[in-house]
């Protein structure tokens, strides 16, 4: 199927792992209560924002269902009388604000069923567990040896994802559990591939993998049936949790934190790696790893929902690895994800953040060694090891594996061909959310630094040096046009008002005390002061009038160029000149 082909009708295009961020925009009072009134945005899209409004007492009735957690959540307390003063109200909103950033940014609290149904009503509001019923009704009608024996409620992390205890009838002590899931965004098979090979799962023998009994699929979910295993998984042994209990009260806030042995690190790493290779080598996109994912029988692990690839469900560690564009396969997330699983089994909980900057004390500097090459700020940035480089790593290459069981998973050509397609699918669309994710980092950095107080101070030094540059700049082209103005009127460019072949008449003359040196045949250039500003002007002007021009007032007495009279006057006649000089 082609990456952007038409999704099928039964599939869910949208991805429960992406983060909502929530922020309080306003607070409106009203005659006995106060709503808030929430912006809530999906991922890094603006456009993928709306508005809730919601009333402390909202708030209130989600905390009390959050409380099977076991953490101390900081919702600010109630307040009966005074709960309508503005500065109260101000002061509440800071809180509330507080606990909605403390839930979206807790990994497992964000991905509960109850906040994904506070911030967004509109995609969460129908009864999963009532669907998931349905469908397992409508499946008992045609297998009517299976019987539901009571529903595992959340045990699973998966909000479109339910849990049954089922036994068949004519063995009726024998448990085993039915898992019911929806389509997801990454499903990419055909609906007639989608369905062969779900029911090829039961024929897959491996002894780290744990055997599915019974599978079956139509066009928009899929069912399938295991043993029900009493010591449950890895994390459930890391955690000293019971199986049957929530996800939420087992694994949020656990009361022992405590790694497990270096020799079960060795062993239960080894065993994994050698079950992600295996997979890898058949072709079979996997990409789900973590400890709730490996099921523990004795001392060996054995690998969990190998079908979460083929219905499309994105990665429980997806909001983690989308942030780095070097884990852009799926043999690259199933290493990361790996980190992730011998993180928890080496300190007894998972990392607070990634990458990890430094690692506490371990029981083996291999154990480090591994968690470097997988989590560290170098190895996201620059990729991930391969698997099979991993088996060669110290802490796992001398590690004895002894198991009789041969392991077969026979897959037809033409679903290995289906397979490579929706991998190569699954990838693009991780590579362009990473994208997405790279630029939008890149634009927030530059915002705030481009908004930082550092930066406003430079951005008005340079303002300030500009602005100077600038003055001082027009000052000295002021001079240089004034100057030039000055040397092409003493260079003759322009016709003098007096000069030897046009003398100064003796009416002009003697108005300027200047007989003497006209009568010489002198080039005389008046430079009137203020004391003969006023003569010399009206002597100007009559000698102006005595040649047939009109010539404007002069401005003052700043004359110190001798101007012709075709420039006192441009529509001076050119023969009314000529005239003026043979006489």
């Amino acid at each position: 199927m082609a990456f952007m082909e038409k999704p099928p009708a039964g599939k869910v295009l949208l991805d429960d792992t992406v983060p909502l961020t929530a922020a309080i925009e306003a607070s409106q009072s009203l005659q006995s209560h106060t709503e808030y009134i929430i912006r809530v945005q999906r991922g890094i899209s603006v456009e993928n924002s709306w508005q809730i409004v919601r009333r402390y007492s909202d708030f209130d009735l989600l905390n009390n269902s959050l409380q099977i957690v076991g953490l101390s959540l900081p919702l600010p307390p109630k307040k009966l009388i005074g709960n309508m003063d503005r500065e109260f109200i101000a002061e509440r909103q800071k809180g509330l604000q507080n606990y909605l950033n403390v839930i979206t940014t807790n990994h497992i609290l964000s991905n509960c069923e109850l906040v994904k149904k506070f911030l967004d009503p509109n995609n969460y509001s129908a009864s999963y567990t009532e669907i998931a019923l349905q469908q397992v009704s409508m499946f008992f009608r045609s297998e009517p040896k299976w019987e539901v024996v009571e529903p595992l409620k959340d045990i699973g992390w998966r909000i479109r994802k339910k849990y049954f205890l089922m036994k068949i009838k004519n063995q009726p002590k024998e448990r085993l559990v039915l898992s019911w899931a929806d389509l997801g965004p990454d499903k990419y098979l055909s609906d007639k591939d989608f369905q062969c090979l779900i029911k090829l799962l039961p024929s897959c023998l491996h002894p780290y993998i744990y055997r599915v009994t019974f599978a079956t699929a139509n066009e928009s979910s899929a069912l399938l049936i295991r043993m029900f295993n009493e010591k449950g998984t890895l994390k459930d042994l890391i955690y000293k949790a019971k199986p049957k209990d929530p996800f939420l009260r087992k694994y949020c806030n656990p009361k022992k934190i405590q790694g497990l042995e270096l020799q079960q690190i060795k062993t239960y790493g080894r065993q994994i790696l050698e079950v992600l290779k295996f997979l890898h080598d058949k072709g079979f996109p996997y990409g789900h790893l973590h400890a709730s994912n490996v099921m523990l029988e004795g001392d060996t692990c054995r690998l969990l929902d190998l079908e979460n690839s083929l219905l499309g469900l994105p990665s429980f560690y997806r909001s983690y690895f989308s942030q780095f564009r070097k884990i852009n396969t799926l043999e690259s997330v199933d290493v990361h994800c790996f980190g992730h699983l011998l993180y928890e089994m080496t300190y007894g909980r998972p990392p607070d953040s990634v990458p990890v900057d430094s690692f506490p004390p371990a029981p083996s500097m291999a154990v480090v060694a591994v968690l470097e090459s997988t989590l560290s700020c170098e190895a996201c940035k620059n990729g991930m090891p391969t698997v099979s480089r991993l088996l060669q790593m110290p802490l796992f290459s001398d590690v004895l594996l002894t198991t009789s069981e041969k392991p077969q998973f026979k897959i037809p050509t033409k679903l290995k061909e289906a397979l490579r397609i929706a991998k190569e699918c699954i990838e693009k669309r991780l590579i362009e959310e990473q994208k997405q994710i790279h630029q939008h980092r890149r634009l927030t950095r530059a915002q705030s630094h481009h908004g930082s107080e550092e930066e406003r101070k430079k951005r008005k030094i340079l303002a300030r040096k500009k602005s100077k540059r600038s003055a001082v700049e027009n000052s000295e082209e002021h001079s240089a046009k004034y100057s030039n103005s000055n040397n092409s009127a003493g260079s003759g460019a322009s016709s003098p008002l007096t000069s030897p072949s046009s003398p100064t008449p003796p009416s002009t003359a003697a108005a300027l005390g200047l007989g003497k040196d006209v009568k010489e045949g002198k080039d005389v250039r008046v430079t009137p002061t203020s004391s003969t500003c006023a003569s010399a002007t009206s002597s100007s002007l009559a000698s102006c009038e005595h040649r047939g021009a009109h010539t404007a007032s002069a401005p003052g007495c700043e004359w110190r160029e001798p101007r012709g009279l075709t420039q006192l006057h441009p529509e001076f006649p050119k023969r009314n000149f000529e005239e003026s000089r043979n006489l």
